[in-house]
């Protein structure tokens, strides 16, 4: 008995302390009207004193995936706080989190706990550009503008960019040389068709139509990236090939003349090509292995 009025004893002494504690939670709630100690705190504040940032990038928001986040507000609440900035007498300006504000709103809330900072306009650019590329939703060329936006409104070069995302400047002007891509490709890459490292293939190569040539071939024959690659070579390399035709000088006369005597000779179409560099070669086509055979003997006789 002595040990049970003990343990009861005990018991009501922490009930106490809890209530306690109860009594004077508003001792330890931070109020968003306190002005000094406001910046740099996690406050609940009211949803209606929040507007949504000018400046956010993101504009497509899935109605199934902001139902569900809503549903979990409802039980859980905020687990992680908005991040917003005061801008003026109980009015606060969303920089990074629209997503669970909105699903906050739609799960009824009338407040949520927010990060509050201070930031200038180009900041707030930066941060909600930053938060934006950090989802793992996004496709290349999401990543691809968000990345040219950093660049423009926050006036950084490649190099700058990767230290501020940890990427290495390569990633970055690869990710940019997206932006140079047909309609149709970049559109593919919305889509999520064509992954970066088709994209990466593509882009080696210089001419439109060709391009286009490759994501026909991807899309038809489910190329691998790979695949894609082996493509964009034998490409390159018949386009090397034609460039190197086009580089053939006027037959001079003296050629000519040669060229008329070795048709005489095997009595069939024979062509010299010469280049600038005094370099050429000789044609003579055969049309069977008999025509074959009677060049040859032709041949073997001088």
């Amino acid at each position: 008995m002595a040990l049970l009025k003990k343990k009861d004893a005990l018991g009501k002494g922490i009930r106490a302390l809890l209530s306690d504690i109860d009594d004077n939670t508003d001792i330890l709630k931070i109020s968003a009207t306190d002005e000094d100690s406001i910046i740099n705190t996690v406050p609940k504040i009211k949803l209606e004193q929040i507007e949504v940032n000018p400046f956010q990038p993101r504009a497509d928001f899935n109605q199934q995936a902001l139902e569900e986040l809503a549903s979990s507000i409802r039980i859980h609440g905020v687990i992680q706080p908005i991040t917003v900035r005061k801008i003026s007498e109980k009015k606060y300006q969303l920089i990074s989190g629209e997503r669970r504000l909105r699903a906050s709103k739609m799960a009824g809330m009338a407040d949520s706990p927010a990060y509050v900072r201070m930031a200038n306009d180009q900041e707030v650019v930066e941060m909600a550009l930053i938060e934006n590329i950090q989802r793992e939703d996004l496709n290349s060329m999401e990543v691809a503008l968000t990345y040219q936006r950093l660049i423009d409104e926050c006036s950084l070069t490649h190099e700058n960019l990767g230290e501020r995302l940890g990427k290495d400047r390569s990633t970055v002007t690869n990710y940019l040389r997206l932006l140079k891509l047909p309609p149709e490709i970049q559109k593919a890459l919305r889509d999520k068709v064509l992954s970066m490292g088709h994209a990466r293939a593509i882009i080696s190569v210089p001419e439109v139509d060709k391009q286009l040539y490759v994501l026909k071939e991807v899309n038809s024959k489910g190329l691998s990236v790979r695949k894609t690659e082996e493509l964009v070579r034998l490409l390159s390399s018949n386009s090397g090939n034609k460039k190197q035709e086009k580089k053939e000088v006027a037959l001079p006369a003296s050629y000519k003349s040669v060229q008329t005597k070795l048709m005489d000779l095997f009595e069939t179409k024979v062509k010299i090509k010469k280049t600038a560099a005094d370099k050429g070669e000789i044609i003579i086509p055969f049309y069977s292995v008999s025509d074959l055979n009677r060049l040859l003997d032709i041949i073997e006789k001088d």
